[in-house]
């Protein structure tokens, strides 16, 4: 089994599996725990039994046994044949080391073997053992395993405290008082830490201190334990009473002798040109040089094309003089495009030859080599850059042990286990910022040639999406081309096909489409597969859900192959679960597509995206207002994800968090012949516009899809997005283009038949006729819309027009009849289940009962309204509402109250950019509270 094919089982921790730089899926905790209770064991059979404790610990269900027998054959579709069947029991075939336990046990046990003859090495074997450590063991398991956690969790703290004992026998006293310090907090009735505090406390000086601490642990063994300190600890402080010289620190051995003639490398790239920005980077870079008594390393890590390297240089220049011992570099060549990175072994050589070690001393194997590496850098100040690495298992060797040195690694990976087990600081490089982008083109191209075409230069650099390799190849283009006008260069860069052939300049080292390829070509072929389908997706930012959709594989699969693409910085996580990408990798990928997926393939993967779309947002529309009207869809491809919500709120979430993405989904659906799917999707994402103030978005989408209905020659679907664009005009007091619209769409229902639309185009006529004063008008369409309704036997459609018809009999002076018509429509929402129609319902109930002078009433019924529209988060209502409670409580006589209720609603129609935030904020100005 090669490196990248070996798994590797990390315990120390959350439970986790490795194979080669990939960590594996392993989804649900009762598979972690079967996972676990095997690679506590490698190599040796596990009975069923024994895998039913370690899931349940106690209370198992009846079919224990076949859900454990379940859970190995789906790890067996994640491991292979690691796992195979002996007498019906199982046995994980690994070997010990590829367990992070095994090799934490013998390198404990051949540190103990060690420590007589070599106590400084043993307690470094046992610190580097320490730190497979990355948090409490068996973590993310079932309780069942909680005494083996327990187990391991001993063994730590026994290893950690006879490192402790060998480094205080060798004078190590002064760097353990913090460390120990903090483990007595921690364990504060674990003797043998408290000892040794002790002893390096009374080391130190601090004899007080030490006996302060003997004082504490003898109260809380007596208050917790009814207990005194073992005879150990007793007389340990009888010794420190009576200055026991046995107690003294031992003598330390001589320092060497210093060296005669040694080799200073000067191994620095030249200082780059012309550098700018990253002053924070710089900043923290800058910071890491105060760290002491630490063994230091930064992780510059980011996208292909971002300024790794230079950061690095630059820096590592500046700096120079910090290291008088010399500073090694080399490039790791981790991306290069031959695709043979440098052997840990060739970079040792390297460094050994500049540290100037006779040939004939460099021994053969890796592990000596590096030992005599680290054995050259201690106590020595040398600054070692490994540049453009490609992972953690080709750095990890070329690290220097000694705390004078500082380490700098760049790579497109995000090393993350560097940062767990050697302590690593994170840099991360973004793209740059507007300013960091106008001062990298003015230090190339001067400050006049930017200042003479300002709008052409801030086209370039959100062309080039703030990426330094990009923006340095647009200003050698314009060097090379003095006659070529920035805006002429910027119109070249605006068609996003042909981007990335505008920013070649015939050099393979500095052309994007190679330096992407380079991060391309170390990608498995799911991750690669998944890259190219992504540039089918409109952005600007895709779920798991949604690439899993494109790419026709499972959920765990696609994000898997989502997690590898974002290690090698071609994509970004913004957030939990979403991923997104620059446009010119996104231009990189549809090229990439386009010469590697066949046209069917593309065709198949828009289709299932678009499925997952519509199918997902119209089961969402659906639970946010049960008694809505259903599309006809046709059912979604095999492969196609449709997500499962369990109530409202989750649905409102998913809007809520894919909403940037709907227009463009549309728009992408009517290029690739899409028509229905895109009228669909704009329809079942109209309610939540609606309600939550997106009405500009709305109109667009709409206008889309009433010209992808009428290619598809669906009138049904035409009608449907006129109503729907009539329904986004209203919000905008559109009036004239609204009943444009629904004129329209009635027409069509009419033709049609379709006596739900029709009434629907009736009920929002009314609604504009309404708003434009014409109350008698405004309640005829009620009426006509009820008629249909009713015979259509559509009961939701009916409460939705009783409303409407109550609302205009308020407008007209009928209070009573409004109560009557509302009534009725509130019994007919809670019966189908339309909580939307309910809120709407009271508040038109709270506007009758002000006006026939209930005050009491009416409040009352505007609250249950604003309650139940802040849990269906319909921010318009919410502003209405309030401010109609706020004219209650005014003409009730409580300004204060009438005052908090207006000023609640202003923001919000503030936030939707609502004409009426100025008539509210001039009433909020006439009617101060009394003072």
């Amino acid at each position: 089994m090669g490196v990248a094919d070996r798994l590797e089982f990390r315990l120390l921790g959350p439970v986790e599996v490795w194979r080669g730089p990939e960590r594996l899926v392993i989804s649900s905790r009762h598979q972690r725990s079967v996972v676990a209770a095997l690679a506590l064991r490698p190599g040796r059979v596990v009975s069923v039994s024994a895998l039913v404790d370690a899931v349940w610990e106690e209370e198992s269900p009846p079919s224990a046994r076949r859900q454990v027998i379940k859970l190995v054959s789906r790890l067996r579709g994640v491991l292979g044949d690691a796992i195979t069947t002996r007498s019906s029991d199982y046995v994980l075939n690994v070997e010990p080391d590829q367990v992070d336990v095994g090799v934490f046990e013998s390198s404990v046990a051949r540190a103990r073997q060690l420590s007589a003859t070599d106590p400084v090495g043993a307690a470094a074997a046992v610190r580097e053992a320490l730190r497979l450590w990355r948090g409490p063991a068996l973590s993310g398991v079932t309780p069942g395993l909680a005494v083996q956690a327990t187990r391991l969790e001993e063994s730590r703290l026994a290893a950690l405290e006879d490192g402790v004992d060998w480094e205080l026998a060798v004078g190590g006293h002064a760097a353990l008082v913090a460390e120990l310090t903090v483990l007595v907090t921690e364990h504060p009735l674990r003797e043998r830490l408290v000892g040794q505090l002790m002893l390096a406390l009374n080391r130190s000086g601090r004899t007080t201190d030490a006996l302060e601490v003997y004082r504490r642990t003898h109260e809380r063994l007596a208050e917790d334990l009814a207990l005194a300190p073992g005879v150990e600890l007793q007389q340990l402080q009888v010794a420190i009473l009576r200055d026991d010289v046995t107690l003294a620190a031992p003598v330390s051995p001589p320092a060497p002798a210093p060296r005669s003639s040694v080799a200073v490398p000067r191994q620095l790239p030249c200082a780059v040109a012309a550098f700018t920005g990253r002053a924070s980077q710089l900043e923290e870079l800058t910071g890491l040089l105060d760290r002491k008594d630490t063994v230091v390393i930064s992780a510059i890590n980011g996208t292909a094309g971002v300024g790794k390297t230079a950061l690095a240089v630059h820096w590592s220049h500046r700096v120079a003089d910090r290291f008088p011992d010399g500073q090694l570099y080399v490039n790791l060549r981790g991306f290069d495009p031959s695709g043979q990175p440098v052997q840990p072994a060739e970079a040792i050589r390297g460094f050994l030859d500049a540290l100037g070690v006779p040939a004939p001393r460099i021994p053969a194997g890796l592990a000596e080599q590096a030992a005599l590496y680290r054995s050259q850098l201690a106590g020595r100040r040398i600054l070692v850059v490994l540049d453009n690495a490609r992972d953690t298992g080709q750095i990890r060797p070329l690290l220097p042990g000694s705390a004078r040195c500082l380490t700098v690694i760049t790579s497109r990976d995000h090393l993350g286990g560097l940062i767990v087990s050697e302590g690593a600081h994170a840099v991360p490089l973004d793209l740059m910022t507007t300013a960091e982008a106008h001062d990298l083109l003015a230090r190339r191209l001067g400050p006049e040639r930017l200042a003479a075409e300002p709008h052409a230069v801030s086209d370039l650099i959100e062309l080039c999406a703030h990426l330094p390799l990009a923006l340095s190849i647009v200003a050698a283009r314009a060097t090379l081309t003095p006659v070529l006008s920035l805006t002429e260069l910027s119109r070249q860069l605006r068609d996003v096909r042909d981007r990335l052939h505008a920013l070649d300049i015939g050099d393979t080292s500095v052309n994007l489409s190679a330096v992407f390829s380079w991060s391309y070509r170390t990608l498995s072929t799911a991750a690669a597969r998944m890259f190219r389908l992504l540039s089918l997706h409109p952005g600007p930012e895709i779920s798991v859900p949604a690439a899993a959709s494109l790419t026709g594989t499972d959920r765990d699969r696609a994000h898997a192959a989502l997690s590898e693409l974002t290690r090698a910085q071609l994509l970004t996580e913004p957030s939990a679960g979403r991923f997104a990408y620059h446009d010119l990798l996104r231009a990189y990928s549809a090229e990439t597509a386009q010469q590697e997926e066949h046209e069917q393939a593309r065709h198949e993967a828009m289709h299932r995206m678009l499925d997952h779309y519509v199918h997902t947002a119209h089961a969402a529309t659906l639970l946010l207002n049960p008694p809505n009207d259903r599309l006809p869809l046709t059912a979604p491809e095999p492969e196609a994800h449709v997500e499962e919500f369990t109530d409202e709120e989750q649905a409102w979430q998913w809007f809520t968090t894919e909403r940037p993405v709907f227009p463009a989904a549309i728009d992408r659906a009517t290029d690739a012949g899409f028509d229905t799917h895109a009228w669909q999707i704009a329809w079942s994402v109209a309610n939540f516009c609606i309600r939550a103030g997106h009405w500009t978005q709305m109109v667009t989408t709409q206008l889309v899809a009433i010209g992808a209905a009428e290619r598809a020659d669906d009138p049904h679907g035409l009608a449907s997005s006129l109503r729907e664009l009539g329904r986004a005009y209203i919000r905008l007091g559109r009036y004239p283009d609204a009943q444009a619209s629904l004129h329209r769409a009635l027409d069509l229902d009419e033709r049609l038949g379709d006596l739900i639309g029709q009434a629907r185009s009736y009920n929002n006529l009314g609604i504009v006729s309404y708003a434009q004063g014409a109350h008698p008008e405004a309640l005829e369409h009620g009426k006509a819309a009820y008629a249909l309704f009713h015979k259509a036997g559509h009961q939701a459609g009916e409460a939705e027009a009783l409303n409407a018809i109550g609302w205009m009999q308020t407008q007209l002076g009928r209070h009573a009849d409004a109560l009557r018509s509302c009534t009725r429509a509130l019994e007919l929402h809670r019966a189908v289940g339309s909580r939307h129609g309910e809120a709407d319902t009271w508040d038109s109930l709270g506007y009758a009962h002000h006006n026939l002078g209930e005050h009491q009433q009416a409040a009352d019924c505007y609250q249950t309204a604003l309650d139940l529209y802040q849990k269906l988060g319909s921010r318009h209502p919410q502003a209405d509402t309030l401010i109609r409670l706020g004219d209650t409580y005014h003409d009730a006589g409580d300004f204060h109250a009438a005052q908090r209720c207006w000023q609640r609603a202003l923001p919000i129609l503030d936030d939707l950019r609502h004409p009426d935030a100025d008539i509210l904020r001039a009433r909020l100005a006439e009617h101060p509270p009394a003072p």
